[in-house]
């Protein structure tokens, strides 16, 4: 996969932190060597949190994410503050950035607890070395840092130290799983695996969604064969293969179609239940779906999706969910939905949450959502291993994974 298309959810997210007037856009222009972030005199030019997807070298592709001052205030400053600090749950390396003519303030040491609560790899970059005096800051217990924090001092100006800056964040990029595969791990060299992809109103005009494109290049990496059909192809495809696929894995929508249409004797699972082992939460969701038995009247489900999209006449979130969970439980459901960044602080209104695949977000922000729903005891799982509970075929879906 290129570097211009390695998805958004699979790239290092560095966030950049700090108070206002610190110099965080310009560190964010020189270290990508771009006008990437407005720069300004004026205090709280950022309002928002900025996300780019780019190439960072010598690090690849990452996304930066330029943050609102963490000291802004006002009624919307407050709002704002919120919305920065939320950027961590997605953020891979936290870069702190300092006034370097003022130094470690108590409202950055303050910034730098939450980065290290949330167990960050992290830096704390001295800004405006040019006009600062570095000998006032020249070691951890000046900036009142601990000993083994990384601080250091550059000039967004003219540059100095930049390059140097880059090489360290490079060095604090966590170490991938090699073990981390989709579905590589359960396959071949010459097994054949047939996914089944609905073409409907709700696909992408053009393209296959991304959990789609990730699955068939993990199978391509694993010198298998991947066989793309449409649900209404599925038995002719099996009868004409002349050899039995290794997987049958198929879209949530369609899985009880194509379970029906599936032998017992070939492994059936979904794209929703292949992806939640990859982002390792696959026995949380799976036990989350279990407890579609236990609603009551009244009871409120969420339903939450990771990205924004145009909403279509039969979405499956809005629609086709508590179409099927109403007629599943024959209760009377109360739903409420989230999508994008929207997830609530107070989760506690609900008795289930049901998230999309997640394909859009990072492995932090996921787990930090899953975190939430632990935390606050509320059972969580994902379209579709929701689905296949539903359609009494979850049991089935998971003969992949004895572990769970």
């Amino acid at each position: 996969m290129s570097l211009n298309s390695t998805p958004s959810s699979e790239r290092i997210h560095i966030g950049i932190f700090g108070k206002r007037n610190a110099g965080k856009s310009s560190v964010i222009n020189a270290l990508t060597g771009q006008d990437l972030a407005i720069v300004s005199d004026i205090k709280g030019t950022t309002t928002d949190p900025v996300l780019k997807a780019m190439e960072l070298l010598p690090l690849g592709p990452v996304v930066m994410i330029d943050t609102p001052g963490l000291d802004d205030e006002g009624e919307l400053g407050v709002l704002r503050v919120q919305k920065a600090y939320q950027i961590l749950n997605k953020t891979d390396i936290a870069v702190l950035v300092v006034d370097g003519t003022v130094g470690m303030t108590e409202a950055d040491h303050a910034i730098l607890k939450r980065i290290k609560e949330k167990k960050l790899p992290s830096v704390v970059v001295l800004n405006k070395a040019d006009i600062a005096v570095p000998d006032r800051y020249k070691d951890a217990a000046s900036l009142g840092l601990a000993p083994d924090d990384y601080f250091m001092w550059v000039s967004a100006s003219d540059n100095s130290n930049i390059y140097e800056l880059k090489e360290l964040i490079a060095r604090l990029v966590p170490a991938d799983d090699p073990k981390s595969k989709i579905v590589g791990d359960l396959i071949r060299p010459s097994d054949f695996i047939i996914l089944v992809v609905p073409i409907d109103k709700a696909a992408p005009k053009g393209r296959l969604i991304l959990p789609q494109q990730q699955t068939i290049r993990d199978i391509l990496e694993a010198d298998a064969a991947a066989i793309v059909i449409k649900e209404n192809e599925l038995s002719n495809t099996l009868m004409t293969l002349g050899k039995k696929p290794a997987i049958v894995i198929t879209d949530s929508q369609v899985f009880d179609k194509v379970s029906k249409e599936t032998p017992a004797d070939i492994p059936l699972t979904s794209f929703s239940i292949l992806f939640a082992r990859y982002k390792g939460n696959l026995s949380t969701v799976v036990d989350g779906a279990r407890t579609l038995d236990c609603l009551k009247d009244g009871d409120t489900v969420l339903i939450a999706e990771g990205c924004t999209h145009h909403r279509q006449c039969d979405d499956i979130g809005t629609v086709k969910l508590p179409r099927l969970i109403h007629k599943y439980t024959g209760k009377q459901i109360n739903f409420e939905f989230t999508s994008g960044t929207e997830f609530p602080l107070d989760l506690s209104t609900y008795n289930l949450i049901i998230h999309c695949g997640g394909c859009t977000l990072n492995e932090r922000e996921m787990k930090y959502r899953l975190k939430c729903a632990e935390d606050a005891g509320i059972p969580i799982t994902n379209y579709g291993i929701a689905i296949a509970q539903m359609n009494g075929i979850l049991e089935r879906s998971i003969e992949l994974f004895p572990e769970f």
